[in-house]
């Protein structure tokens, strides 16, 4: 499998201009495009996908990793320069390409982008893979089981003398940022924005006595974290999106990709993440490792299905 990176200097504008993205160009007929954002998780499945893809189909693939956003792969897509994005999240594209308020049921979120993607850009999105890699408020597991913490309400009586790490993105951030979290929850005494990089740092030290953190997180296991219940966020379930001639072209890839619908639980997916960040295992390693526990290496498709 081939794998390409894109820089990530792509500003929004140029990337609204209708130009074609840079070292992108058109690739054999038989090669199939699948584009990752720059996390080790949006790669991982790129790989998984495309080592699927290879394993029961005569295909080549091709990474394209390293686009910046949910709308620089949105803009690949539309332009015919990716043919499947290994990672999309339903909360991200409803509030940002679709422009809709957030939705906190997950059906009703994945239904409204299978359904809108499918009538205004032609491409279908796959049901998720199983997890969601959603905003979350974390506390340390030692400060959870000594006060019984287990839902963000639990943190009320304490909040106003919390020290709060948030990423620098998030605090102003519309919709379910700060502001409209102080006004469904409470606000903590101190905020401090920070790289994201930084704040699982922050607390595994001390230095913070709650983080936004991200729920696939494998850094969330490794500082010994605990992912607070709550209702606020609203949900961000992965799942892959391909363009529909694509399918018309290579119906089997549509199959493919049925077949890693609801294979992995968040847990799960953090301990992947886990083995990127900490333990720096290549994504290609991880993904086909994946691949090879759950027995997906067999000869085809319909060998699996006789044997159940």
């Amino acid at each position: 499998m081939k794998k390409r990176s894109i820089s990530l200097i792509l500003a929004t504008s140029f990337v609204f201009s209708g130009c074609a993205l840079p070292g992108l160009s058109g690739p054999a007929e038989s090669t199939i495009r699948i584009g990752t954002i720059n996390t080790v998780e949006s790669e991982i499945w790129g790989h998984i996908v495309g080592q699927m893809i290879e394993h029961y189909t005569d295909l080549e693939t091709e990474l394209i990793t390293n686009l910046g956003s949910s709308i620089v792969q949105h803009q690949a897509m539309m332009q015919e320069e990716v043919d499947i994005t290994a990672t999309r999240y339903t909360g991200t594209d409803i509030a940002g390409l679709l422009d809709r308020p957030d939705i906190t049921d997950p059906e009703e979120a994945m239904e409204i982008v299978q359904r809108e993607f499918t009538e205004q850009f032609n491409q279908t999105w796959g049901d998720s893979y199983g997890f969601e890699n959603s905003y979350t408020i974390s506390i340390t597991k030692e400060f959870a089981d000594q006060e019984g913490i287990t839902h963000v309400e639990d943190l009320r009586p304490f909040a106003s003398d919390m020290n709060f790490g948030v990423d620098n993105s998030w605090v102003n951030r519309a919709g379910d940022g700060y502001q409209a979290f102080t006004e469904t929850h409470f606000a903590f005494g101190n905020v401090y924005p920070m790289s994201v990089g930084l704040v699982y740092d922050a607390a595994a030290s001390g230095n913070m006595d709650a983080v936004l953190a991200y729920s696939s997180d494998g850094r969330i296991a490794a500082y010994d974290l605990v992912v607070l219940e709550d209702d606020f966020f609203p949900p961000y379930d992965a799942s892959p999106v391909i363009r529909n001639e694509v399918i018309d072209e290579h119906p089997e890839i549509a199959d493919i990709l049925k077949r890693l619908a609801d294979v992995i639980t968040t847990e799960g997916m953090q301990e992947m993440n886990y083995q990127a960040d900490m333990e720096l295992i290549s994504p290609a390693t991880i993904a086909e490792e994946f691949l090879e526990e759950n027995q997906y290496f067999i000869d085809n498709l319909e060998d699996e299905e006789e044997n159940g």
